[in-house]
């Protein structure tokens, strides 16, 4: 098997029509808003609520969610260490393109290292990476768990399985830290606040 290498004959090709102009045609400032928390801390249900709601205002958005992704664009990777570091150094790289074609993109990955986090921050301008820690205890989130994953990884049927045989690193100083046992609608709001602190219009 030939093994990858980094290609050194590859220019880096700049545009005429930047981020500025992409976002102004938007009428909106590009964003990533970056949800982090364990598998069933609710993730996914408040990127779709937020997205809903960015939308109703008038807002260009998107949201890549974790498992959707794995379906596709990582579909080869598994859940070792190694892959999961690849898994979100790729996702930020996508999200990152499409906030520089102006859109306000809802990444839902656990992303359990905050070395991976911080590595996805730094590809951002100032002001464009906003990261959300959504917080739930492992007891309710094996409680929401409809698809059976926590129970097992506890038989030991899955390895490396997050908050169970596999680490989840919590922000330290997260932008926004949203208590997801909260109503949807107030934590919707908690990020929509801190939007506006950050001038998304």
């Amino acid at each position: 098997m030939t093994s990858l290498k980094l290609n050194t004959n590859v220019v880096w090709q700049f545009q005429k029509i930047n981020k500025r102009h992409r976002s102004q045609s938007l009428n909106q400032k590009a964003r990533c808003i970056w949800l982090t928390g364990l598998s069933g801390s609710g993730k996914s249900t408040l990127a779709q609520a937020l997205e809903i709601a960015l939308h109703e205002r008038g807002h260009h958005v998107y949201v890549l969610d974790g498992d959707n992704v794995r379906h596709g664009l990582n579909s080869d990777l598994g859940f070792s260490n190694a892959d999961r570091v690849e898994n979100i150094r790729r996702i930020a790289e996508v999200a990152h393109l499409m906030v520089d074609a102006g859109l306000i993109v809802i990444v839902a990955f656990i992303s359990p290292f905050r070395q991976d986090r911080e590595i996805a921050r730094h590809l951002f301008d100032s002001g464009e990476f906003l990261e959300v820690f959504v917080d739930a205890s492992l007891t309710l989130c094996e409680s929401r768990d409809v698809k059976g994953l926590y129970g097992k990884a506890r038989r030991g049927e899955i390895e490396e399985f997050t908050g169970i045989s596999s680490p989840y690193e919590p922000p330290e100083n997260p932008d926004v830290h949203i208590d997801s046992s909260n109503p949807i609608e107030n934590c919707i709001d908690e990020v929509l606040v801190k939007l506006n602190l950050f001038g998304l219009r």
